[in-house]
């Protein structure tokens, strides 16, 4: 009997030549390098990664374009803006080794300070965009995320969810960005050690009255964000981002913070919009990003040393669609 040997374009989970010199010739430019770096656990948009790098657009545009063709960013649409960000690289891709390996070297290597200083600076810009917003309506704070999505649409689902973790001993629980308290009234009257983080102090303060409304003293309010959280050296067991992480600015930094605030084993529990193209959530909400793919949660787990838990997908009858998210500090098993 006869074999017939197959061509390696024919093999299963195989890439060929032209694919692999396409990833090259992607590769042979410091530039095109240099933005791979930049796009190590962060997104960003055209005009800022022009900013970031001093670059003119046109240029810039001709080098993602050849990093697109070759598989090296993936772009998700932020309302009229494109926002790139390195690939979740899967054990599918033909070239994965190469691909991981590749990004490990280039990631040894140091951004100048320059550039350091223009990202610090779009983030700041960005943060103080979603602090300006519940500066000026933390009064209708209930109104504005209403027009989204109300609590109760998904607290039987959410609270279920974190019923069913176990935890080795009773835990510590820190929400970061508490609203009105609704969910935090919940923590409080469950777990004996909860924290409350947020930045705005319009709003902390909301939270704050809600707890006192039910005599529970046990609760401890802390204003600021997680960078705070870490200078006061604050670790916990369950970390909860409920409808937040669209309005910070920088989702991918607060994966690293959790992972480092959060104890060996402990959850991080994200609560958020999937991707969606409705532009106007950003006056009317002060939504910084338009949800997330589900990809991106799962890339900056990674990158945080993470790994993925249970999920669960709920549609909402106005079009909007909510994911819940558990990811477990991989320093050691729940």
């Amino acid at each position: 009997m006869s074999v017939t040997a197959l061509k390696p374009a024919e093999l299963p989970g195989l890439g060929n030549f032209d694919d692999f010199a396409r990833l090259c010739k992607a590769l042979a430019d410091d530039l095109r390098l240099e933005i791979l770096r930049l796009l190590k656990a962060e997104s960003f948009g055209v005009l800022e990664i022009c900013r970031i790098l001093d670059i003119r657009q046109s240029a810039l545009s001709h080098h993602l374009k050849i990093l697109a063709n070759a598989g090296m960013v993936s772009t998700r649409r932020e309302g009229n803006s494109i926002f790139y960000r390195r690939p979740l690289i899967r054990d599918t891709d033909p070239f994965d080794d190469f691909k991981n390996n590749l990004f490990a070297n280039i990631d040894r290597l140091p951004l100048p300070d320059k550039v350091l200083k223009r990202i610090q600076l779009i983030q700041q810009e960005r943060s103080q965009l979603s602090l300006n917003f519940f500066t000026r309506h933390a009064d209708k704070f209930r109104e504005k995320q209403g027009l989204v999505t109300e609590y109760s649409q998904y607290a039987s689902s959410l609270e279920g969810l974190i019923n069913d973790i176990g935890f080795e001993s009773p835990p510590t629980v820190m929400e970061v960005g508490p609203g009105e308290g609704e969910l935090l009234l919940k923590l409080a009257n469950k777990f004996n050690k909860v924290i409350a983080l947020d930045n705005s102090e319009e709003m902390l303060e909301k939270a704050r009255n809600t707890i006192k409304g039910s005599a529970i003293s046990h609760v401890e309010f802390i204003h600021g964000d997680t960078t705070v959280a870490l200078s006061k050296d604050l670790h916990c067991d369950l970390m909860i981002f409920n409808m937040v992480l669209h309005h910070i600015s920088s989702p991918a930094e607060v994966f690293r913070d959790a992972a480092k605030i959060l104890n060996p084993g402990g959850v991080l529990l994200i609560v958020d919009l999937c991707g969606h193209d409705q532009d106007w959530v950003r006056d009317s909400c002060g939504d910084l990003w338009l949800g997330f793919d589900a990809d991106d949660l799962v890339s900056w787990a990674v990158d945080a040393a993470m790994v993925e838990g249970q999920s669960l997908y709920l549609g909402l009858r106005n079009g909007f669609q909510i994911q819940v998210r558990l990811f477990i500090n991989s320093k050691r098993p729940l």
